[in-house]
């Protein structure tokens, strides 16, 4: 089985999404950036308006519009602290 991040995204008032991933997408105030298991550490600001994606097993994706809010990359997973999230309309994306 291949490698996957343990992903959590979290909103100030609530946990919206945590699960094994095999791919993150968010887009912070330095770009695109896509997170894959084995990721350096870093800390990103979320870009606003903003949108996280997340890869899981077997090609489903998850889009979520983020407000505010940093994304964290660690040896543990990638964590997104957002101060709003919403699940992405199914119309968008894919």
């Amino acid at each position: 089985m291949a490698e996957q991040l343990n992903v959590q995204l979290v909103a100030v008032e609530e946990k919206v999404w945590s699960g094994k991933a095999e791919m993150v997408m968010a887009r912070t105030t330095e770009g695109e950036l896509g997170v894959l298991p084995g990721h350096a550490p870093l800390l990103g600001q979320l870009a606003e308006p903003g949108q996280v994606r997340i890869k899981l097993a077997g090609g489903e994706q998850l889009a979520y519009e983020v407000a505010g809010g940093f994304l964290s990359v660690s040896e543990r997973g990638v964590t997104v602290l957002a101060e709003t999230a919403t699940p992405a309309s199914a119309a968008q994306g894919s």
